[in-house]
């Protein structure tokens, strides 16, 4: 349909899945291994190690609550976290346009040694290149992280088989969510891609309206240690939204949302709405959404709550068999299908 790329092959939706499968995927050789390259996860799972790269565009550089670097390694880290890895080492790859700040640069340099300090993760090596004025805008940044298996997944599976015997799955992964799994949500949504929105249309909303830019391994942790999960995601572009459509297109498995309880900042419900924007489809950088046996539900979301990241933490649905798409039960009692969202309706917010 598309024959040249447009902002929306990068959005994060379904333009971008079907670019990714079609011209992509295709072209690639797929390797066997635990979680491959066409499973389209978070990060790839070869030979026990978590692997996973991303690259981050993000206009502006600097936002309420966070900037390029900030996100360039809370992102990288969470994509192997959410797998069940354990992040130790990151690679960083600098893509600069001619007459860039070096202040700036420090700038972020220095944001990205703390955010690396507060998720316990180094750099260890990394790339440098310079491109003439006007090539790029600004400042690309590339990082590539590896992880190794989490000592907690052993544990996490066993708590599942106690309450279903037959159960297999030790990596977590979009594809392994089942009947009566509860949907949990560690925080608000749709912060994010409100104070990227602000900050670059200078449109006046609330100036407390900040990213939740963060990693996130120390929350995915604590609730590993409590077990019973099947599977973690973050609702990065296409929001929760697409993440949903993604984790019922895999697992075949229905998902019935109620939206009375998905927490959200007045302050963004009314942002949003002033532009005619859906929550549900704007990115978070700060967020994940976790599935997990009903028997271990609650306690999760209370080992979640006592985290500065997850404080606003709420069960949102269930998984269940009478459908096979995402379903949201309305605050006045009706249900409508959560479509998938063709992309971002903010682009370039990582």
């Amino acid at each position: 349909m598309y024959k040249n790329i447009t902002m929306m092959h990068g959005g994060g939706g379904a333009i971008m899945q079907q670019m990714i499968q079609n011209t992509i995927i295709k072209n690639l050789k797929d390797k066997s291994c635990e979680i491959p390259l066409s499973a389209l996860d978070d990060a790839a799972i070869i030979d026990g190690i978590v692997f996973s790269t991303d690259s981050y565009t993000i206009n502006p550089l600097f936002f309420p609550g966070g900037d390029i670097g900030r996100l360039s390694i809370s992102g990288t880290v969470n994509d192997i976290s959410v797998m069940g890895g354990d992040p130790f080492a990151l690679a960083c790859s600098l893509i600069i346009e001619e007459g860039f700040p070096i202040d700036d640069l420090e700038r972020i340099m220095m944001s990205i040694h703390e955010t690396c300090t507060e998720a316990k993760v180094h750099v260890v090596t990394g790339d440098t290149k310079v491109m003439e004025k006007k090539s790029i805008d600004k400042l690309v940044i590339t990082t590539t992280g590896i992880g190794k298996k989490s000592k907690l997944l052993e544990h996490n599976l066993e708590i599942i088989q106690k309450y279903r015997p037959n159960y297999n799955k030790l990596w977590l992964s979009d594809f392994n969510i089942e009947k009566g799994d509860k949907i949990i949500i560690s925080g608000t949504l749709g912060d994010h891609g409100t104070a990227i929105l602000s900050a670059r249309n200078n449109y006046g909303f609330d100036s407390n309206i900040k990213s939740d830019v963060s990693p996130l391994n120390s929350v995915i942790e604590k609730a590993l240690a409590i077990g019973g999960i099947t599977n973690i995601k973050d609702p990065t572009r296409g929001g929760l939204a697409n993440l949903l459509n993604e984790w019922t297109s895999k697992s075949g498995i229905g998902l019935k949302i109620y939206e009375e309880k998905i927490p959200v900042k007045e302050s963004v419900r009314t942002a949003l709405g002033f532009l005619g924007i859906d929550y549900l489809e704007v990115g978070n950088e700060g967020k994940v959404c976790i599935s997990a046996i009903p028997e271990k539900a609650e306690e999760i979301l209370q080992t979640i709550k006592q985290t500065k990241e997850g404080e606003d933490a709420m069960i949102i649905g269930e998984a269940i068999n009478e459908i096979d798409i995402p379903v949201l039960e309305t605050i006045i009692g009706g249900n409508r299908i959560i479509p998938m969202p063709s992309g971002d309706p903010i682009p370039r917010i990582c």
